[in-house]
């Protein structure tokens, strides 16, 4: 009998055997009934449990809906419509961020690659980076004053710190025998890092720009706070004046999006830039 079961289970197809398995919920799926479960425990908290929560600190949905509709709609709030606000915002991240990625990612691949470079670079790199980005604010704001060109400067250091550690030890973490075997073969320097230092980096590369541009949102937000006329960061802070919670995490939620979208972008890039990955 045992040798009839055993050889019954050699024979039937493999997706027999999967087919009892519970079918998995798709990713999307999930995330809209984890948002539509964080709504709805919101609006209870906030409806039923009334004497636990204040509707002055924390919002209800209909305050925040409330707020959606002001924001959006002509009138705006705190000098522009949710688009300025958002476009202002975006535009500072995606520049400083540039900026960073393409400063970062070369100078940590010369770091990683060149011991030279390392013993020239290191000691001032060592030196700024223990500083928080938010410390450059009152430089940044002596030097260029109240402008976009200050919040771009202190998004740069948010996100190049992270870019140049990340590329730093994604050459680092290169096999020696591939480098070894490249030189054997007659690479030059250039074409060294084209064919085996930029490929084989390239998965830590891509996780400090995930880490530099998520310290990018993070830094335009307390950036924003001082001396803008537009953006998520300003609207955030006229509504803290203002004693309008419903406003505030309306703007909360607008950073998580952009925030999440960019990700996703950045995501997109890296499996076409890295197929075998996926």
């Amino acid at each position: 009998m045992s040798a009839r079961l055993a050889a019954d289970r050699r024979l039937r197809p493999h997706g027999a055997a999967t087919a009892r398995r519970r079918p998995r919920l798709p990713r999307r799926l999930c995330w809209a009934l984890s948002s539509i479960g964080v709504v709805l425990l919101a609006w209870v908290a906030t409806t039923w449990v009334w004497p636990l929560v204040d509707p002055g600190r924390f919002p209800s949905p209909s305050d925040v809906y409330q707020a959606a509709l002001q924001l959006s709609s002509g009138e705006g709030y705190a000098g522009g419509t949710l688009s300025a606000h958002v476009w202002q915002s975006s535009k500072l991240v995606l520049v400083g961020f540039a900026v960073a990625s393409a400063v970062g990612v070369p100078l940590g691949l010369l770091m990683g690659w060149s011991r030279r470079a390392e013993a020239l670079l290191n000691p001032t790199f060592l030196l700024l980076r223990p500083i928080p980005p938010l410390a450059w604010i009152p430089l940044a704001i002596l030097w260029f004053g109240l402008g976009n060109t200050a919040k771009v400067f202190v998004i740069f250091f948010a996100a190049f710190v992270p870019a140049v550690i990340n590329a730093y030890t994604g050459v680092r973490g290169i096999d020696r025998t591939l480098v070894a075997a490249a030189r054997v073969h007659g690479a030059s320097t250039p074409r060294l890092f084209a064919a085996v230092l930029v490929p084989g980096a390239l998965p830590s590369i891509f996780t400090g720009l995930r880490l530099a541009l998520q310290a990018s949102w993070t830094t335009l937000v307390a950036a924003e706070l001082v001396g803008a006329l537009l953006g998520l960061g300003h609207v955030l802070v006229i509504a803290s004046l203002d004693i309008y919670p419903g406003m505030i995490l309306y703007a909360m939620v607008w950073v998580g999006i952009m925030g999440g979208l960019m990700t996703a972008a950045l995501g997109w890039v890296e499996r076409r830039v890295m197929p075998w990955r996926r």
